[in-house]
C-alpha cells in the first residue's frame, strides 16, 4: 500500500515538471517574438517624433504589408529574423576593426603575435560614449597614439583582403554577384602605360583606379530613398554655401544623376539616405543644451521607417547604404544602427570612431558663390612663389596656438603665420606661397586642405590621425607634406629640407590633382570630385562584398 502511493505520488510530480517545463517553453518563445518585433511597432506607434509620423503616407500601408510578406518569406526559407536595432548594433561593433590580429604598444610600439581574434585593433579604440557635456569639443591634448598615413594605407590593404570584415546578407541577391564580379575585374585590372587624362605618381595604382572607375560607370546602381521630410531630407540648396557645402553638393548632384539612379531597389548596389547633418543640427538642436539626444533620436527613427518599409536595410543590415555628413557632430550622432553604413565624413578621425577602408574621408569644400563654387583656382608659378609657408585662422582647438605662438613673432620673413585676417588677403597669400598649412581646430579636417590644392599650394597638414580624401586611390604623400603635431617647432627646417626640384614636382602634382576636387554645377565631370566621393563609395563596397 504505501510502495503504491510512493509511486502515483513520483507520477505526480513527473507530470508536474513536464507541465512547468511547456509553460516555460512557450514563455520563452514569446518573449523572443515580442522583443523581436517590439521596435518596429514601438516604431509604427510612438507619438514622440512628430515630423517622423508624417511619414506615414497612405502607400505605406500598401508597401509595409508587401514588405512584411517578403520578410516572412525570406524568414521561413533562411530561419533568419528581421531587423532589430538593438541587435544589429551590437553585431555590427565586431565589424569595425580593421586590424584585430595585431596589437601596439604605445611605449615601445612592438607588435605581439599572440593577441586573439577578439582583440581591438589599437589604433581605432573602442568608441567612446557621446559627448554630453559640451557640443563643440575643444581638445587640449594631442592623442596618445598617432597613426601615421602608412599605417592608414596597410589597414586598408588589410580590411579589403579579410573577410572576417564584411557583414554577409541575410539573403542573396544578383547585386551581391556583380559586386564580386566587379571586384575580380579590379584586381586583374590590366597595365595602364600611359593615359591622357591621370597623372600616374598621383595614384597607387593607376591601373587599378582606371578600371575600378571604368566599371563604376557601367555597372552602379544607386537607390535614393524617397521617404523624410525637408529641409533636413532632400533639399540640397538650403546647404549649398559655406564650410558644410559638400553635403549639399553631393546630394544635388546624386539625386539628379541620370548614370548612376535606379527606381528600382533590387537593382541597387548602393542606397543613399539623403540628410544634411548641419541642417539636422540648425533644426533640432536646443541651443546650449549641451545635449544632441533628441538628433541621435532623430536619425533612429529614420532608420526604423526605412527598416520597416523596406527589406534592403535588413538584408545587409545597412551596410550597402550611405550618407555624406561634413559637421563636426556627425561621426558620433551616427552610431547606432548607422554604424554599418558608408558614412562619408569631414571629420574623418582615425583615432577615434572612422574606419578606414570602410568609411569615406569627405573633401571639405568653402563654397562662397553658387554660379563659382571653386573659387578664383590657380596662383603663382613656383619661382614667384616668394612665402615658404603661410596659415591663417582662428585659434581654435590647440593646435593653432602652438603654431602662432611659435612662428608669428620670429624673424624669418618667409613665415607668415598669422590670426584671422581679411578673405582677400587670405586668398593673396595662398597664391603666393610653396606651402600652405592646413592646422586642425577643434576637429581634424579643414576647408585649408582643399583650398590649397585649387590655389596651387602644396598642403602642410598639420592634423595627428586625419584621414585625407580618397585616401583608397590617391597617393597623398607624393603632392602633399605630413607634420605631426609634435614637430611644429621644427617646421621651417621640414619645410626648408625638401629639395627645390622635390617641391617643384609635388606643386606640378597638385595642379594635376585639382580636377579631382572641383564641383561642377549641372552635369558632373568625369573625375570631379562628385565622382571621387561617389567612387571611395563604390571602392570601398565592393572590397567588402565577399
Amino acid at each position: 500500500m504505501d510502495q503504491s502511493r510512493v509511486l502515483r505520488f513520483i507520477g505526480q510530480v513527473e507530470t508536474c515538471r513536464v507541465v512547468l517545463l511547456m509553460v516555460l517553453v512557450v514563455a520563452f518563445v514569446s518573449g523572443l517574438q515580442y522583443f523581436e518585433l517590439s521596435p518596429v511597432l514601438l516604431s509604427i506607434v510612438s507619438p514622440g517624433n512628430s515630423t517622423i509620423s508624417e511619414f506615414r503616407k497612405s502607400n505605406d500601408t500598401t508597401k509595409s504589408a508587401e514588405n512584411e510578406t517578403f520578410l516572412a518569406s525570406q524568414e521561413a526559407s533562411t530561419g533568419l529574423k528581421p531587423y532589430n536595432r538593438t541587435t544589429e548594433v551590437l553585431k555590427s561593433s565586431e565589424h569595425k576593426f580593421l586590424d584585430d590580429s595585431h596589437k601596439i604598444e604605445a611605449s615601445g610600439q612592438r607588435r605581439r603575435s599572440n593577441e586573439t581574434a577578439s582583440s581591438l585593433h589599437p589604433l581605432q579604440p573602442k568608441i567612446p560614449q557621446i559627448r554630453k557635456k559640451y557640443p563643440h569639443r575643444s581638445i587640449t591634448k594631442p592623442p596618445s597614439i598617432v597613426i601615421s598615413i602608412k599605417q592608414m594605407n596597410n589597414m586598408i590593404l588589410k580590411r579589403h583582403n579579410d573577410p572576417k570584415n564584411s557583414l554577409a546578407p541575410l539573403w542573396g541577391s544578383k547585386v551581391d554577384q556583380e559586386l564580386k564580379t566587379a571586384r575580380d575585374k579590379i584586381k586583374k585590372a590590366a597595365l595602364v602605360k600611359k593615359d591622357d587624362t591621370l597623372y600616374a605618381p598621383l595614384y597607387h595604382n593607376i591601373s587599378i583606379f582606371k578600371r575600378s572607375y571604368e566599371l563604376m560607370e557601367q555597372t552602379l546602381k544607386v537607390y535614393v530613398y524617397s521617404e523624410g521630410d525637408r529641409p533636413i531630407f532632400h533639399q540640397p540648396e538650403a546647404i549649398m554655401e559655406g564650410i558644410y557645402a559638400s553635403e549639399g553638393w553631393f546630394m544635388k548632384l546624386m539625386e539628379s544623376s541620370h548614370r548612376f539612379l535606379t527606381k528600382d531597389p533590387t537593382k541597387a548596389h548602393l542606397f543613399y539616405i539623403p540628410f544634411s547633418s548641419r541642417i539636422l543640427q540648425q533644426k533640432l538642436y536646443v541651443h546650449d543644451s549641451h545635449s544632441r539626444n533628441n538628433l541621435v533620436k532623430y536619425l533612429g527613427n529614420y532608420i526604423d521607417l526605412i527598416a520597416s518599409n523596406y527589406p534592403s536595410w535588413n538584408r545587409t543590415c545597412g551596410s550597402d547604404h550611405f550618407f555624406t555628413a561634413c559637421h563636426d557632430w556627425a561621426p558620433t550622432e551616427t552610431r547606432g544602427p548607422y554604424i554599418n553604413c558608408i558614412r562619408a565624413l569631414c571629420n574623418a578621425d582615425v583615432g577615434i570612431d572612422f574606419v578606414v577602408g570602410k568609411d569615406v574621408s569627405l573633401p571639405e569644400t568653402k563654397v562662397s558663390s553658387l554660379q563659382n563654387p571653386n573659387g578664383k583656382i590657380g596662383g603663382s608659378r613656383p619661382s614667384k612663389r616668394t612665402i615658404l609657408a603661410f596659415f591663417a585662422g582662428s585659434l581654435h582647438g590647440y593646435v593653432r596656438p602652438i603654431l602662432l605662438n611659435q612662428w608669428s613673432s620670429r624673424p624669418e620673413q618667409d613665415m607668415k603665420i598669422f590670426n584671422r585676417i581679411d578673405h582677400k588677403s587670405y586668398i593673396r597669400y595662398m597664391k603666393r606661397s610653396r606651402f600652405c598649412v592646413c592646422a586642425k581646430g577643434y576637429e581634424v579636417n579643414s576647408p585649408r586642405v582643399v583650398e590649397s590644392i585649387l590655389y596651387g599650394c602644396v598642403p602642410v597638414i598639420i592634423s595627428d590621425n586625419f584621414v585625407p580624401p580618397f585616401l583608397e586611390i590617391l597617393n597623398w604623400e607624393s603632392f602633399a607634406v605630413f607634420v605631426p603635431e609634435k614637430e611644429i617647432p621644427n617646421l621651417r627646417k621640414i619645410l626648408i629640407s625638401i629639395p627645390v626640384r622635390r617641391y617643384v614636382e609635388m606643386q606640378k602634382r597638385v595642379l594635376k590633382v585639382q580636377k579631382h576636387f572641383m564641383w561642377h554645377d549641372g552635369e558632373p565631370v568625369r573625375y570631379d570630385i562628385f565622382h571621387m566621393i561617389l567612387h571611395s563609395v563604390w571602392y570601398n563596397r565592393v572590397f567588402q562584398t565577399f
